[in-house]
């Protein structure tokens, strides 16, 4: 896109704070109408600050387009009715960013409650392929579609295993990380690109008190990114400037 975003549809799930409302106001920085999306349209249920309605008042502040749509991207009929909302309001889409999820909260696995870890995989794997389903069939060139791009958020939690902390949260972003080359080489003859972005120590309101400041010094980068930073990665595998990578895992992570 690079600046060159006329006719970009783009949805952004778990857009109302953090790395998902960084990379919606990014895109419709850029030119993109973006379908900002989130369980709520006026709250957080885990009590991080941040609205999607909040997350699209600041896109059109600046002179952006952007509809908020509530969807729970675990459920099927959520995803359906998302989708459906997207091609009323803004049109066929053309660049979906899978960025829901959820920790599910901190533990060793002894101490983890199941039900919460279901949640965790129906929100962060399976939330992601009726995602990239739904959105495939919109963006394929055998089915009408133009093409497009597809950045799924992964995490170093995928690669460094979370012991101690989540691992069910790690097990959930290595099947991001499958699911990225799978799908690149599913789609890629139907012009979709599907890449990933994996974030490191990024400074959101989602770590426990104390977390950051723990780790940030261990970083080669001595410090913990941004929402931004992650936003400018994420920006680079959908725009055209990367036609010919798909597949790939982006690690922003501060070298760890």
């Amino acid at each position: 896109m690079a600046g060159e975003c006329e006719g970009v549809v783009a949805l952004v799930t778990g857009a109302s704070r953090g790395i998902g409302a960084a990379i919606a106001r990014r895109l419709a920085a850029e030119g993109a109408a973006v379908a900002a999306v989130a369980r709520s349209l006026d709250s957080s249920s885990d009590g991080v600050p941040g609205t999607l309605r909040e997350t699209v008042a600041a896109i059109e502040a600046d002179g952006g387009r952007a509809v908020a749509i509530q969807g729970d991207m675990a459920r099927e009929e959520d995803v359906s009715r998302t989708f459906a909302a997207v091609d009323r309001e803004l049109g066929r889409i053309t660049h979906l960013v899978y960025n829901a999820g959820t920790t599910g909260g901190y533990s060793r696995l002894e101490d983890a409650d199941t039900a919460m870890m279901r949640s965790v995989l129906e929100l962060n794997v399976l939330g992601a392929l009726m995602c990239v389903k739904a959105a495939a069939e919109r963006m394929s060139t055998k089915k009408g579609g133009q093409g497009g791009a597809i950045v799924l958020i992964s995490s170093m939690a995928a690669v460094l295993g979370s012991a101690g902390e989540y691992v069910w949260y790690a097990a959930s972003k290595g099947a991001i990380d499958s699911m990225t080359v799978g799908l690149s080489r599913e789609l890629a003859a139907e012009g979709i690109r599907v890449n990933a972005v994996a974030p490191g120590l990024i400074a959101t309101g989602l770590h426990p008190p104390g977390r950051l400041e723990r780790l940030a010094p261990m970083m080669p980068i001595p410090r913990a990114g941004t929402p931004e930073e992650v936003a400018e990665a994420v920006v680079f595998l959908l725009s055209d400037a990367a036609s010919y990578t798909t597949g790939t895992n982006l690690r922003v992570s501060g070298g760890r």
